[in-house]
């Protein structure tokens, strides 16, 4: 089958696109390749690939294509909060523009990379793909927008499902150390120090970058009415935790190290404990096999490896925010996030 990535040059495409080859799929990837600067050890293998902003894409960009697995986007809270225009833009338009040209083009599915992020604020219950979402953020906001966009494109001829991914921990050719399990990690490969930046009461679902590569080929695998049409929550339901607790089990994995509050941490409102058994018993066979605890001991040995420092992964070096603000500084892009070469 052929299949075309866009994000494929990112925390999570690095990881997918060398998995669909394993399975024998023919890969193409659509990138703007905003993190060209950020990589952490050897990066991905290389593929056929366009780089372009998928704001600017064309059908013939997705020709012969079976599959598309959409993942490109700005993709955490704080990126998101920069210009929520830009983000709206990007993550919500920019994916009904990738729809659209896909199905013009004839591909028969896509897979929708979406986020746990749109239930928001939901509290300390259980929820699952049928509770109220309850958005924070622009990130969050341009999430649902897209869902609800892109799955009014389906109709006989193009098929829409929407993974709503539970927060992503692991390392990667182009880790992310925004995320909880990742900061936890090289904080505490770092500096000895394990750091809370919150009060660590929310609730988070987690799910290994490499589970969300293989639960993104399942939905692109499966028969049509298994995942047609249909929105997941994906992750393990016993694999929700507080971010307390979260903090807890990456000591276990480094016990010398130390768990800390940061001074003035409050409480983060965005909450949400998510149920993912719809998933489970639709696609057993991409069940997410990866603890918290397998992911942390492999970060920390990649932290240490890199030798990485806080000011590289707080910094612009790595951190996503960071890194665009020093790109637009630069002149590289625009404030739109348009390259200037």
């Amino acid at each position: 089958m052929r299949v075309v990535v866009t994000g494929h040059l990112g925390y999570v495409g690095t990881v997918l696109t060398p998995m669909l080859q394993d399975a024998s799929h023919a890969v193409f990837g659509i990138d703007s390749d905003l993190y060209a600067r950020c990589v952490v050890g050897a990066d991905a293998p290389k593929i056929t690939q366009i780089i372009r902003d998928i704001r600017e894409c064309e059908p013939g960009d997705f020709e012969g294509a079976h599959a598309v697995i959409h993942l490109a986007g700005l993709s955490n809270d704080p990126l998101g909060s920069l210009d929520p225009s830009v983000t709206e833009s990007i993550n919500h338009h920019g994916a009904v523009r990738v729809a659209e040209c896909a199905r013009k083009a004839g591909a028969e599915r896509i897979v929708l990379a979406s986020t746990c992020s749109v239930y928001g604020g939901s509290g300390q219950g259980w929820i699952d793909e049928h509770s109220p979402t309850n958005p924070l953020t622009p990130y969050a906001e341009s999430k649902l927008a897209m869902e609800r966009d892109v799955r009014a494109l389906a109709f006989a001829d193009v098929e829409v499902v929407a993974p709503r991914y539970a927060t992503a921990f692991g390392p990667s050719p182009r880790v992310r150390f925004d995320l909880v399990v990742n900061n936890f990690a090289a904080w505490g490969a770092a500096t000895g120090t394990i750091r809370l930046n919150s009060d660590g009461s929310a609730w988070r679902p987690l799910i290994h970058v490499t589970d969300i590569a293989r639960a993104a080929i399942g939905a692109a695998e499966a028969p049509s009415d298994r995942v047609a049409g249909r929105v997941f929550n994906v992750g393990r339901t016993d694999m929700n935790a507080r971010v307390r607790d979260i903090a807890q089990a990456v000591h276990k994995v480094a016990p010398e190290c130390r768990v800390e509050t940061a001074e003035g941490a409050g409480t983060d409102a965005r909450c949400y404990r998510v149920n993912c058994d719809a998933f489970a018993a639709t696609l057993p066979g991409s069940i997410p096999r990866h603890s918290v605890e397998d992911g942390a001991r492999a970060l920390f040995a990649f932290c240490r490896e890199a030798g990485l420092t806080p000011e590289q992964f707080e910094g612009p070096d790595y951190a996503r925010l960071a890194h665009v603000r020093w790109l637009m500084q630069e002149g590289l892009v625009t404030p739109e996030l348009r390259s200037t070469s």
